[in-house]
């Protein structure tokens, strides 16, 4: 059993004991605590009644998702997946720029693999260069640690960041 069918189970029996107390009050008036109206009436013993087809529903075994490879349409596709960091700064915000499409052209120098795949950006105060399209941080990982080996002087600024990349499918 998965961890989460239990959880979906206990939810089930909360919301069917809390339906069939709340259904019974007849008024405000007769209104008492929940929890002293179970111990009350129960003496500590509680049966619950679910019909078939919703236990079936409860303990049906949870379909595997569909791998991303699936869900891809011929074409551009967006989703989430890794770029490795090269550049990110929001110090001297007259060289920002600049400075953040040098590390791009750099990398590309180095790696033409990438061409297509340096992507440089200002969000407010700061500019981010980003390299790739990793759909596994394994991936991604590999790619930092080669653009590491290449680029030594810049290495310690270099990270993965997790964000939605562009994948081309034919």
């Amino acid at each position: 059993m998965r961890t989460h069918q239990p959880r979906r189970l206990i939810l089930l029996v909360m919301a069917a004991v809390s339906l069939t107390i709340f259904g019974q009050s007849r008024s405000g008036s007769d209104r008492e605590n929940v929890a002293e109206r179970i111990m009350r009436e129960s003496a500590g013993n509680i049966t619950i009644d679910i019909p078939p087809a919703i236990l079936e529903q409860i303990m049906a075994p949870v379909e595997a998702p569909k791998s991303k490879e699936q869900n891809l349409r011929p074409g551009i596709n967006k989703m989430y997946g890794y770029r490795v960091q090269v550049f990110s700064d929001g110090r001297n915000q007259g060289t920002l720029e600049a400075r953040a499409k040098a590390r791009g052209s750099a990398v590309l120098a180095r790696f033409p693999k990438y061409r297509g795949q340096v992507y440089t950006y200002s969000q407010s105060p700061n500019w981010y260069t980003r390299v790739g399209n990793f759909r596994s941080q394994q991936e991604a990982n590999a790619a930092l640690d080669e653009l590491k080996r290449a680029f030594p002087s810049f290495s310690s600024e270099m990270r993965v960041v997790k964000c939605k990349i562009v994948v081309i499918k034919q």
